[in-house]
Order: C-alpha cells, then structure tokens, then sequence
C-alpha cells in the first residue's frame, strides 16, 4: 500500500562509527570504515520511531554509517532511476507502492540467503521489499464532539446525520477505495474482488463522491492527519493507528477502532542503482532480527514483521495487546492485498486524482 509522506529534508550521519572503524583499524563489529547507507523515509514520529529503534542499534552494532534523508516516496525513487543519480541504498516503502515500483523495474531484488526472514509472517516480504513494521489504516474520531461511543465502521464515517461533522481523507489511492466499498454494504471478504474491475473501483470513487462535501482536507501525511486531530480542525479522519496513538499519547482528544481497518505493512527497498547495494542488504538483514524489530514498539505501537520479536521478552503484555498484528485486532480486520496494488494502483490512483480534484 503506501504510507507515503513529503517532508523537508533532514540527516544525521555516522562519522563517530567511522572514526571508530579508522582507528580500530579499519574494522567495527566486521564492518570495514568505508561501509555506510543512506536511508531514506518518511520524518516525523514514525521515522524518529525508526531511526530509535533500527538504524541507530544497527549502527553502533555493526559499525556501518547510516545517513538518514526524508523523502516523498516512490515518486521520488523513480525521478531519480530515471535521471541514473540515485543517491538512497535504503527507502522505506508502504508494500502496495513498492510491489509497483518493482514491478516497474525501481528496485533491486533482496538476497534472503543474507536476509534471513525464516521467522517471517509469510505475507510480510516479497521480491523487492522486506517487511519493517506492521500497521493498520483505521478511522479516528474526535472524542469531544461525539464521546468514546464514535463511529464503529466505515458505514458510520459515511453517516453524516447520526455524526455530523467535518471529515478528512487521504489525498492518495492507498487505502482510500477499500474503505468505500465497505461502507457501501461489500463484504470485508469481498472487497478485493469488486475492486478487480473498473466497474468497482468506480464505485467506490462515486461512493467517496458521496462524503466529498463533508471532506474539509484531503491529507497527504501521517503528520499531517495525526495534527489535524490534536488540533481539532476536523471530527474524524482516516490515517495510520501509531500515528494517533502518538497524538493520543500528546494531549489529542481522540481515539480509533480496528474494526474493519487496512491490515497492512511497511517495507524497506533498495532502489536501482543504490550506490552501497551490498551494504544495504547486509544493513537490512541487521534490522530485520528479533533484536531490533522488538524495539519498534517502544516507540510507536505498529507491530514487528519479525515473529521471534514476541518471544524473546521485550515487547510489554499490555504494548502488544494493543499492535495490529495481535490476534485479537488483526481478526477484524481485512488483510491488504499487495497483488491487487501492483496490477491496479497505477490505474485506480489517475482515476482517484480526478476525483480529488474535480
């Protein structure tokens, strides 16, 4: 799918790493001076999460320098393939967005004989991207204008007489047509199915038609959507459940349901022509064990790709009971289907922008 954000730029380098491998001799934990990564991703609370939890362990442990660029997703990647001037060897990538960037021949294909995903959920890597966290793209509403008793499905967030109220939603196809469907009386099961013709992407863009009056912003980032409820410019809105939980955690007057939510997940990709390609994969294969994958949730409650990260004790009973991936919320909610995004997305996403902007 794609949490797919703009952001200004911002990096941080490891030259303390690299002056430690120079003196040392050339060698850090088996890593020589001169191995470093520049990783792009998205800013703000998730990539601090990241950055916390992944790339800054991952350094000190493997001595390999990591520079960290925001940037606006695959559009970005795909200007820069296209001019041969890549300079990222690590972007974070929602799945849907990086299954249609390989596919358009933007990325490196993984090695797993260096990344090791044997204690992987299944559906949690591909070809081009390795799983990174999980997440859930859920509805959110305002607690001081309804109370806890929001909406409880995607048909209620439609409801504009029994929730009266200013909406927002996502300025991008990514987990905007589902949600439609399903507020139009499909089938959790069956979405995917409708989704597969014209027929029915163009019902759920007439169904979002329906609430467009409503929509007061259309949001383009997880800052963004997570700012308009702390500040209370609109009374729900769609978006991503750590971003709002950070929000929550920072005085927004908010709360969201896993009923009916995106079961999703983000990856990391190595873009075409990364220049530190081998690096990059040996630095994936770090941040993809227990060890760290652990550790995301103390940053930000999006769930680790990485099954043995719930059994080597770091992750609180209570923390994980409320990740997406935990049986108990992941049973609500419908599975995204990566093979529908790398065969549609490019077609549903020009038809959704007219929408958005007629």
């Amino acid at each position: 799918m794609g949490k797919e954000e703009s952001f200004s730029s911002r990096s941080r380098t490891g030259i303390a790493a690299a002056a430690m491998a120079l003196a040392a001799g050339g060698f850090v934990s088996g890593a020589t001076a001169q191995e470093k990564v520049t990783i792009a991703s998205w800013g703000g609370s998730y990539q601090d999460a990241q950055s916390k939890a992944l790339f800054q362990p991952a350094e000190k442990a493997t001595g390999i320098a990591v520079t960290e660029e925001t940037y606006g997703g695959m559009s970005d990647v795909r200007l820069k393939v296209k001019a041969g001037a890549m300079t990222w060897d690590i972007v974070a990538s929602g799945s849907g967005s990086a299954a249609r960037a390989g596919a358009e021949g933007l990325l490196e294909p993984l090695d797993y004989d260096v990344i090791d995903v044997s204690n992987f959920y299944p559906t949690l890597k591909m070809k081009y991207c390795v799983g990174g966290d999980v997440f859930s793209t859920v509805f959110a509403w305002n607690t001081e204008t309804y109370g806890k008793n929001g909406p409880q499905s995607w048909a209620d967030f439609w409801d504009v007489e029994k929730f009266p109220g200013k909406r927002a939603y996502r300025g991008k196809v990514a987990g905007a047509l589902e949600p439609a469907l399903m507020a139009d009386g499909v089938p959790m099961d069956q979405v995917y199915e409708v989704l597969s013709t014209e027929e029915g992407i163009e019902r759920a863009l007439n169904k979002i038609r329906e609430l467009k009056p409503h929509i007061a912003v259309w949001w383009s980032s997880g800052a963004q959507h997570a700012q308009l409820m702390k500040d209370g410019e609109v009374d729900m809105t769609t978006g991503w459940n750590g971003r709002f939980d950070v929000a929550i955690n920072d005085g927004a007057k908010a709360a969201y349901s896993f009923n009916q939510a995106l079961l999703d997940y983000d990856c990391f990709a190595i873009p075409k022509g990364a220049p530190n390609k081998d690096t990059a994969m040996k630095f994936l294969a770090e941040i993809s064990k227990a060890e760290y994958q652990a550790n995301l949730p103390k940053y930000i409650t999006y769930g680790p790709t990485n099954k043995m990260a719930y059994e080597i004790g770091k992750i609180d009973k209570a923390v994980a009971e409320k990740l997406p991936s935990h049986p108990d919320n992941a049973k609500l909610q419908l599975p995204v289907d990566i093979e529908w995004y790398g065969k549609f997305e490019q077609k549903a996403s020009a038809m959704y922008q007219d929408l958005v902007t007629e």
